[in-house]
Protein backbone atom coordinates (compact mmCIF):
# COMPACT_ATOMS: atom_id res chain seq x y z
CA UNK A 1 0.00 0.00 0.00
CA UNK A 2 1.35 3.41 -1.04
CA UNK A 3 0.78 6.34 1.33
CA UNK A 4 0.84 9.95 0.13
CA UNK A 5 0.74 13.05 2.32
CA UNK A 6 -1.41 15.85 0.88
CA UNK A 7 -1.22 19.53 1.73
CA UNK A 8 -4.99 19.90 1.71
CA UNK A 9 -4.96 23.68 2.28
CA UNK A 10 -2.42 24.66 -0.40
CA UNK A 11 -3.10 26.25 -3.77
CA UNK A 12 -5.30 29.04 -5.05
CA UNK A 13 -8.53 27.21 -4.16
CA UNK A 14 -7.37 24.95 -1.31
CA UNK A 15 -9.92 22.37 -0.19
CA UNK A 16 -12.23 23.10 -3.13
CA UNK A 17 -9.61 21.50 -5.40
CA UNK A 18 -7.49 19.21 -3.22
CA UNK A 19 -10.39 17.21 -1.76
CA UNK A 20 -12.29 16.41 -5.01
CA UNK A 21 -8.92 15.76 -6.67
CA UNK A 22 -7.98 13.35 -3.91
CA UNK A 23 -11.33 11.55 -4.11
CA UNK A 24 -11.05 11.18 -7.88
CA UNK A 25 -7.53 9.79 -7.47
CA UNK A 26 -8.61 7.25 -4.84
CA UNK A 27 -11.33 6.03 -7.18
CA UNK A 28 -8.67 5.22 -9.77
CA UNK A 29 -6.09 3.62 -7.46
CA UNK A 30 -6.99 0.93 -4.97
CA UNK A 31 -3.51 0.41 -3.49
CA UNK A 32 -3.05 3.87 -1.99
CA UNK A 33 -3.87 5.72 1.22
CA UNK A 34 -3.86 9.47 1.71
CA UNK A 35 -2.92 11.58 4.71
CA UNK A 36 -4.89 14.81 4.33
CA UNK A 37 -3.09 17.57 6.23
CA UNK A 38 -4.85 20.79 7.25
CA UNK A 39 -7.38 22.31 9.59
CA UNK A 40 -9.09 19.17 10.92
CA UNK A 41 -12.60 20.65 11.11
CA UNK A 42 -12.49 22.06 7.58
CA UNK A 43 -10.88 18.96 6.09
CA UNK A 44 -13.45 16.64 7.69
CA UNK A 45 -16.33 18.74 6.40
CA UNK A 46 -14.92 18.89 2.87
CA UNK A 47 -14.29 15.13 2.78
CA UNK A 48 -17.80 14.40 4.06
CA UNK A 49 -19.32 16.66 1.40
CA UNK A 50 -17.33 14.83 -1.28
CA UNK A 51 -18.37 11.36 -0.01
CA UNK A 52 -14.70 10.48 0.37
CA UNK A 53 -13.71 6.85 1.15
CA UNK A 54 -12.59 7.45 4.74
CA UNK A 55 -11.31 3.88 5.11
CA UNK A 56 -8.31 4.99 3.03
CA UNK A 57 -7.89 8.51 4.40
CA UNK A 58 -6.27 9.78 7.58
CA UNK A 59 -6.46 13.39 8.71
CA UNK A 60 -3.53 15.15 10.39
CA UNK A 61 -4.25 18.54 11.88
CA UNK A 62 -2.18 21.60 10.98
CA UNK A 63 -3.06 24.98 12.45
CA UNK A 64 -1.38 27.20 9.83
CA UNK A 65 -1.48 27.80 6.07
CA UNK A 66 1.30 29.19 3.88
CA UNK A 67 -0.13 31.93 1.69
CA UNK A 68 0.59 31.88 -2.04
CA UNK A 69 2.44 35.22 -1.91
CA UNK A 70 4.28 34.58 1.35
CA UNK A 71 8.07 34.97 1.41
CA UNK A 72 9.68 31.48 1.51
CA UNK A 73 12.06 32.23 4.38
CA UNK A 74 9.29 33.77 6.49
CA UNK A 75 7.09 30.75 5.85
CA UNK A 76 9.93 28.46 6.86
CA UNK A 77 10.59 30.43 10.06
CA UNK A 78 7.06 31.34 11.14
CA UNK A 79 4.83 28.56 9.78
CA UNK A 80 6.24 25.44 11.42
CA UNK A 81 2.74 24.01 11.85
CA UNK A 82 1.57 24.80 8.33
CA UNK A 83 -0.21 22.14 6.29
CA UNK A 84 2.73 22.28 3.87
CA UNK A 85 5.38 21.73 6.55
CA UNK A 86 3.43 19.00 8.32
CA UNK A 87 2.84 17.16 5.01
CA UNK A 88 6.57 17.16 4.25
CA UNK A 89 7.24 16.02 7.82
CA UNK A 90 5.14 12.92 7.11
CA UNK A 91 7.74 11.90 4.51
CA UNK A 92 10.65 12.60 6.82
CA UNK A 93 9.04 10.58 9.63
CA UNK A 94 8.30 7.64 7.32
CA UNK A 95 4.52 7.93 7.59
CA UNK A 96 4.24 8.68 3.87
CA UNK A 97 6.34 7.83 0.83
CA UNK A 98 5.68 11.14 -0.90
CA UNK A 99 4.15 14.56 -0.30
CA UNK A 100 2.05 16.65 -2.69
CA UNK A 101 1.28 20.36 -2.45
CA UNK A 102 -0.25 23.00 -4.70
CA UNK A 103 1.05 25.73 -2.42
CA UNK A 104 3.67 28.45 -2.74
CA UNK A 105 6.52 27.02 -4.86
CA UNK A 106 9.33 28.91 -3.15
CA UNK A 107 8.06 28.06 0.32
CA UNK A 108 7.63 24.40 -0.61
CA UNK A 109 11.17 24.21 -2.01
CA UNK A 110 12.64 25.91 1.07
CA UNK A 111 10.62 23.71 3.42
CA UNK A 112 11.36 20.46 1.61
CA UNK A 113 15.05 21.24 1.39
CA UNK A 114 15.24 22.15 5.09
CA UNK A 115 13.26 19.15 6.31
CA UNK A 116 14.45 16.41 3.95
CA UNK A 117 17.93 17.65 2.94
CA UNK A 118 19.53 16.86 -0.40
CA UNK A 119 20.99 13.61 -1.68
CA UNK A 120 24.73 13.40 -0.82
CA UNK A 121 26.74 15.08 -3.55
CA UNK A 122 23.81 17.15 -4.82
CA UNK A 123 24.12 20.85 -3.99
CA UNK A 124 20.61 21.96 -4.96
CA UNK A 125 17.34 20.22 -5.81
CA UNK A 126 15.83 20.94 -9.23
CA UNK A 127 12.24 21.18 -10.40
CA UNK A 128 11.66 18.48 -13.00
CA UNK A 129 8.67 17.70 -15.17
CA UNK A 130 7.75 15.18 -17.87
CA UNK A 131 6.64 16.74 -21.17
CA UNK A 132 4.87 15.09 -24.12
CA UNK A 133 6.55 14.07 -27.36
CA UNK A 134 5.32 12.94 -30.81
CA UNK A 135 5.33 9.27 -29.75
CA UNK A 136 2.57 8.10 -27.44
CA UNK A 137 4.98 5.92 -25.48
CA UNK A 138 7.64 8.57 -24.86
CA UNK A 139 7.89 11.59 -22.57
CA UNK A 140 10.83 13.92 -22.05
CA UNK A 141 11.98 14.96 -18.59
CA UNK A 142 13.05 18.60 -18.38
CA UNK A 143 14.89 20.25 -15.48
CA UNK A 144 15.45 22.74 -13.87
CA UNK A 145 12.13 24.54 -14.37
CA UNK A 146 12.58 27.36 -11.90
CA UNK A 147 14.18 26.15 -8.71
CA UNK A 148 17.62 27.64 -9.39
CA UNK A 149 17.93 30.67 -11.66
CA UNK A 150 21.73 30.81 -11.34
CA UNK A 151 23.69 27.57 -11.71
CA UNK A 152 27.30 26.51 -12.04
CA UNK A 153 28.40 23.99 -14.64
CA UNK A 154 28.88 21.44 -11.88
CA UNK A 155 25.29 21.91 -10.70
CA UNK A 156 23.95 21.49 -14.24
CA UNK A 157 25.87 18.24 -14.49
CA UNK A 158 24.29 17.16 -11.20
CA UNK A 159 20.87 17.91 -12.72
CA UNK A 160 21.78 15.71 -15.69
CA UNK A 161 22.73 12.88 -13.32
CA UNK A 162 19.49 13.28 -11.36
CA UNK A 163 17.37 13.33 -14.52
CA UNK A 164 19.13 10.31 -15.97
CA UNK A 165 18.70 8.30 -12.78
CA UNK A 166 15.00 9.22 -12.43
CA UNK A 167 14.16 8.17 -15.99
CA UNK A 168 16.14 4.96 -15.55
CA UNK A 169 14.37 4.23 -12.26
CA UNK A 170 10.93 4.69 -13.80
CA UNK A 171 11.71 3.10 -17.19
CA UNK A 172 14.57 0.61 -16.79
CA UNK A 173 13.48 -1.20 -19.95
CA UNK A 174 14.53 1.75 -22.11
CA UNK A 175 18.23 1.55 -21.30
CA UNK A 176 20.52 4.47 -20.53
CA UNK A 177 18.62 7.77 -20.93
CA UNK A 178 19.75 10.22 -23.61
CA UNK A 179 20.75 13.58 -22.14
CA UNK A 180 20.50 16.88 -24.02
CA UNK A 181 21.74 20.31 -22.91
CA UNK A 182 19.37 23.17 -23.78
CA UNK A 183 21.29 25.74 -25.81
CA UNK A 184 20.96 28.36 -28.55
CA UNK A 185 22.52 25.98 -31.08
CA UNK A 186 23.60 22.38 -31.45
CA UNK A 187 27.28 23.17 -32.01
CA UNK A 188 29.57 22.75 -29.00
CA UNK A 189 30.94 26.29 -29.46
CA UNK A 190 27.51 27.85 -28.82
CA UNK A 191 26.19 29.22 -25.53
CA UNK A 192 27.51 31.19 -22.59
CA UNK A 193 30.60 30.17 -20.61
CA UNK A 194 28.62 28.09 -18.11
CA UNK A 195 26.85 26.11 -20.83
CA UNK A 196 30.09 25.55 -22.74
CA UNK A 197 31.77 24.27 -19.59
CA UNK A 198 28.77 22.03 -18.86
CA UNK A 199 29.01 20.62 -22.37
CA UNK A 200 32.66 19.64 -21.76
CA UNK A 201 31.84 18.00 -18.44
CA UNK A 202 28.92 16.04 -19.87
CA UNK A 203 30.87 14.96 -22.93
CA UNK A 204 33.62 13.57 -20.69
CA UNK A 205 31.15 11.82 -18.37
CA UNK A 206 29.76 8.29 -18.56
CA UNK A 207 26.26 9.66 -19.12
CA UNK A 208 24.57 9.08 -22.46
CA UNK A 209 25.09 12.71 -23.53
CA UNK A 210 23.85 13.40 -27.08
CA UNK A 211 24.90 17.07 -27.18
CA UNK A 212 23.12 20.40 -27.29
CA UNK A 213 19.38 20.62 -27.89
CA UNK A 214 17.69 23.76 -29.18
CA UNK A 215 14.31 24.93 -27.93
CA UNK A 216 12.56 23.37 -30.92
CA UNK A 217 14.07 20.00 -30.03
CA UNK A 218 12.57 19.67 -26.55
CA UNK A 219 9.67 17.60 -27.90
CA UNK A 220 11.75 15.28 -30.06
CA UNK A 221 11.67 11.54 -29.53
CA UNK A 222 15.46 11.24 -29.57
CA UNK A 223 16.09 12.86 -26.18
CA UNK A 224 14.96 11.63 -22.75
CA UNK A 225 16.28 14.38 -20.46
CA UNK A 226 16.74 18.08 -21.27
CA UNK A 227 18.93 20.06 -18.85
CA UNK A 228 18.85 23.83 -18.28
CA UNK A 229 19.23 26.29 -15.44
CA UNK A 230 16.02 27.38 -13.72
CA UNK A 231 15.92 30.77 -15.44
CA UNK A 232 16.01 29.37 -18.97
CA UNK A 233 13.96 26.31 -18.09
CA UNK A 234 11.12 28.26 -16.53
CA UNK A 235 10.90 30.66 -19.47
CA UNK A 236 10.84 27.70 -21.86
CA UNK A 237 8.06 26.00 -19.87
CA UNK A 238 5.91 29.13 -19.62
CA UNK A 239 6.41 29.76 -23.36
CA UNK A 240 5.27 26.22 -24.14
CA UNK A 241 2.19 26.64 -21.96
CA UNK A 242 1.41 29.96 -23.63
CA UNK A 243 1.71 28.51 -27.14
CA UNK A 244 -0.64 25.64 -26.26
CA UNK A 245 -3.28 28.07 -24.95
CA UNK A 246 -2.80 30.37 -27.95
CA UNK A 247 -3.30 27.54 -30.45
CA UNK A 248 -6.38 26.33 -28.60
CA UNK A 249 -7.92 29.80 -28.68
CA UNK A 250 -7.12 30.31 -32.38
CA UNK A 251 -8.50 26.90 -33.38
CA UNK A 252 -11.72 27.58 -31.51
CA UNK A 253 -12.06 30.96 -33.21
CA UNK A 254 -11.36 29.56 -36.68
CA UNK A 255 -13.83 26.69 -36.41
CA UNK A 256 -16.46 28.96 -34.93
CA UNK A 257 -16.56 31.30 -37.92
CA UNK A 258 -18.49 30.52 -41.11
CA UNK A 259 -20.94 27.65 -41.60
CA UNK A 260 -18.32 25.90 -43.72
CA UNK A 261 -15.80 26.13 -40.89
CA UNK A 262 -18.37 24.80 -38.41
CA UNK A 263 -19.08 21.86 -40.72
CA UNK A 264 -15.35 21.18 -40.98
CA UNK A 265 -15.13 21.32 -37.18
CA UNK A 266 -17.82 18.64 -36.87
CA UNK A 267 -15.90 16.36 -39.23
CA UNK A 268 -12.65 16.96 -37.40
CA UNK A 269 -14.18 16.75 -33.91
CA UNK A 270 -12.97 13.20 -33.03
CA UNK A 271 -9.39 14.07 -33.93
CA UNK A 272 -9.59 17.44 -32.20
CA UNK A 273 -10.94 15.86 -29.01
CA UNK A 274 -8.16 13.26 -29.06
CA UNK A 275 -5.52 15.96 -29.58
CA UNK A 276 -7.00 18.13 -26.83
CA UNK A 277 -7.04 15.22 -24.40
CA UNK A 278 -3.47 14.21 -25.18
CA UNK A 279 -2.06 17.70 -24.70
CA UNK A 280 -4.35 18.79 -21.87
CA UNK A 281 -1.99 20.69 -19.51
CA UNK A 282 -3.70 19.10 -16.52
CA UNK A 283 -2.38 15.70 -17.58
CA UNK A 284 1.16 16.97 -17.08
CA UNK A 285 0.52 18.64 -13.75
CA UNK A 286 2.90 17.62 -11.03
CA UNK A 287 6.55 18.71 -11.01
CA UNK A 288 9.10 16.71 -9.03
CA UNK A 289 11.51 18.33 -6.58
CA UNK A 290 14.42 16.18 -7.68
CA UNK A 291 17.54 15.79 -5.55
CA UNK A 292 15.88 15.64 -2.13
CA UNK A 293 16.07 12.72 0.28
CA UNK A 294 12.35 12.26 -0.08
CA UNK A 295 9.70 12.52 -2.80
CA UNK A 296 7.92 15.88 -3.06
CA UNK A 297 5.62 16.79 -5.95
CA UNK A 298 4.46 20.33 -6.68
CA UNK A 299 1.04 20.79 -8.24
CA UNK A 300 0.21 23.95 -10.16
CA UNK A 301 -1.43 26.35 -7.72
CA UNK A 302 -4.22 27.27 -10.13
CA UNK A 303 -5.13 23.78 -11.32
CA UNK A 304 -8.55 22.18 -10.90
CA UNK A 305 -9.49 18.89 -9.25
CA UNK A 306 -8.62 16.84 -12.34
CA UNK A 307 -5.20 18.47 -12.54
CA UNK A 308 -4.55 17.87 -8.85
CA UNK A 309 -5.40 14.19 -9.24
CA UNK A 310 -2.67 13.96 -11.91
CA UNK A 311 -0.16 15.48 -9.47
CA UNK A 312 -1.13 12.78 -6.97
CA UNK A 313 -0.65 10.18 -9.68
CA UNK A 314 2.85 11.49 -10.37
CA UNK A 315 3.74 11.11 -6.70
CA UNK A 316 2.17 7.64 -6.68
CA UNK A 317 4.36 6.46 -9.59
CA UNK A 318 7.49 7.88 -7.94
CA UNK A 319 6.70 6.11 -4.68
CA UNK A 320 5.67 2.81 -6.25
CA UNK A 321 8.80 2.62 -8.40
CA UNK A 322 10.90 3.19 -5.25
CA UNK A 323 12.61 5.81 -7.39
CA UNK A 324 14.33 7.59 -4.51
CA UNK A 325 16.40 4.58 -3.42
CA UNK A 326 17.38 3.87 -7.02
CA UNK A 327 18.25 7.52 -7.66
CA UNK A 328 20.44 7.76 -4.55
CA UNK A 329 22.39 4.64 -5.56
CA UNK A 330 22.78 5.81 -9.15
CA UNK A 331 23.79 9.36 -8.19
CA UNK A 332 26.50 8.07 -5.83
CA UNK A 333 27.97 5.90 -8.59
CA UNK A 334 27.79 8.61 -11.26
CA UNK A 335 29.28 11.33 -9.04
CA UNK A 336 32.14 9.02 -8.06
CA UNK A 337 32.97 8.52 -11.75
CA UNK A 338 32.75 12.28 -12.39
CA UNK A 339 35.09 12.97 -9.46
CA UNK A 340 37.66 10.50 -10.83
CA UNK A 341 37.45 12.07 -14.27
CA UNK A 342 37.92 15.55 -12.80
CA UNK A 343 41.06 14.41 -10.96
CA UNK A 344 42.44 12.80 -14.13
CA UNK A 345 41.74 15.98 -16.11
CA UNK A 346 43.49 18.14 -13.50
CA UNK A 347 46.51 15.81 -13.44
CA UNK A 348 46.72 15.89 -17.22
CA UNK A 349 46.54 19.70 -17.22
CA UNK A 350 49.32 19.89 -14.61
CA UNK A 351 51.49 17.48 -16.59
CA UNK A 352 50.96 19.49 -19.77
CA UNK A 353 51.97 22.71 -18.00
CA UNK A 354 55.11 21.10 -16.59
CA UNK A 355 55.98 19.65 -20.00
Amino acid sequence: MITLAVDAMGGDAGLDVTVPGAVAFLQQKTDVRLIMVGDETQVKAALAAANAPMDRIDIVHASQVVEMDEAPQLALKNKKDSSMRVAVNQVKDGAAQAAVSAGNTGALMATARFVLKTIPGIERPAIAKFLPSPSNDHMTLMLDLGGNVDCTAEQLVQFAVLGSELVQALHPEKGQPRIGLLNVGTEDIKGNDTVKQTFKFLKASKLNFIGNVEGNGIFRDDVDVVVADGFVGNIALKTIEGVVKFLGTKLKAEFGGSLLNKAAALLAMPSLKSLKSRFDPRRFNGAIFLGLRGVVVKSHGGTDAAGFSYALEEAYHEAKADSLAKIEQGVAAQLAVLAEQKIETEHTAIADNIG
